[in-house]
């Protein structure tokens, strides 16, 4: 064999040799990513669509709300089905306003068998007695403390802790989320004053369909008059209503507005016969759909306000 062969033939066992050294080399892994495990949703009922509103805007993405009355429907009224007993079944918290507005609520919660921790969202408000105005509705007090933006403030307290009570692993994410949606409630509260101070104190008379806006009325210097109680269940009779337009011309009240929760028939045959204007569509017991004017607290009560001041300051 020749110099070139004999070369050759040692590259070859060369090779052979080397190849299983390289061969059992340990191969590098790359540590495995460990992907955080993503936090199931708190389940929260909330009665009604501005309680469902605050809900989310404390609870963010941690939680996950069903709402019992949903956009433009009526609290008062409202009839439980057996879907809304599972929801209350399957819910850690239930956020209720309280004061007597949810006449149901403890019927269904009891009926559902729900281990759920209950809030009652009014908590420490100083509540309007109701006066006696002989409309024979069930309640003892004033339950739209919403309406009164210094009311919500606690209302939002309320919902801040009871969350954090069932999800304490979340305490600081709702602390930072409650703090951020004070701050806006604050300056909510100023631009309502701003909106409404130019309004004369003779024109700041207002009818509406039921009797809802009390606490607006005392934290804002206005006046409201409403053929119905505080509760839109209890009936109008035709003294109320001939009541309400002489008052409407005596006093000669400016606007009547429509609710969205109530019959525009009433609202509408007041105006006509007293020649009061009609003003906008308002909001309150419950919150706009979606695509409408008035689909969170804060939008409702810009809304709300808008319409009052178009009307009252012409």
């Amino acid at each position: 064999m020749g110099r070139l062969g004999i070369g050759m033939l040692l590259v070859a066992l060369g090779l052979a040799w080397t190849a299983p050294a390289r061969a059992q080399e340990p191969v590098r892994q790359e540590p495995l990513r460990q992907e955080p495990l993503r936090q199931e949703p708190v389940r929260v009922v909330a009665t009604f669509s501005i309680l469902g509103d605050l809900v989310r805007q404390v609870g963010g993405d941690r939680v996950a709300v069903s709402t019992l009355v949903g956009p433009n429907g009526d609290a008062h009224s409202f009839v439980p089905a057996p879907a809304d007993a599972q929801a209350v079944a399957a819910s850690r918290l239930v956020v209720v306003n309280g004061l007597g507005f949810e006449g149901w609520i403890d019927r269904l919660i009891k009926a559902s068998g729900t281990k759920a921790k209950v809030v009652v969202a009014s908590k420490g408000i100083v509540p309007i007695e109701e006066a006696d105005d002989g409309h024979g509705h069930d309640h003892a007090v004033d339950p739209h403390a919403w309406q009164n933006v210094a009311n919500t403030k606690t209302y939002v307290a309320n919902i801040r802790d009871g969350l954090a009570s069932v999800d304490p692993e979340g305490k600081a994410a709702y602390q930072a989320n409650a703090t951020a949606y004070l701050a806006k409630l604050d300056a909510l509260d100023g631009e309502v004053r701003t909106a409404l101070a130019g309004i004369p104190e003779a024109r700041r008379r207002i009818v509406t369909t039921h009797d809802a806006f009390g606490y607006f009325a005392r934290a804002y210097g206005m006046r409201f008059l409403a053929p119905q109680g505080v509760s839109s269940q209890s009936e109008a009779t035709a003294r109320d209503v001939a009541a309400i337009v002489r008052q409407v011309r005596r006093d000669k009240i400016p606007a009547v507005f429509l609710e969205n929760v109530s019959d525009p028939r009433l609202m509408q045959q007041i105006a006509r016969e007293s020649g009061a204007k009609a003003g906008g569509r308002v909001f309150s017991d419950a919150l706009s759909e979606p695509n409408g004017p008035a689909p969170t607290y804060l939008e409702m009560m810009h809304h709300n306000v808008k319409e009052f001041a178009a009307a009252l300051s012409g």
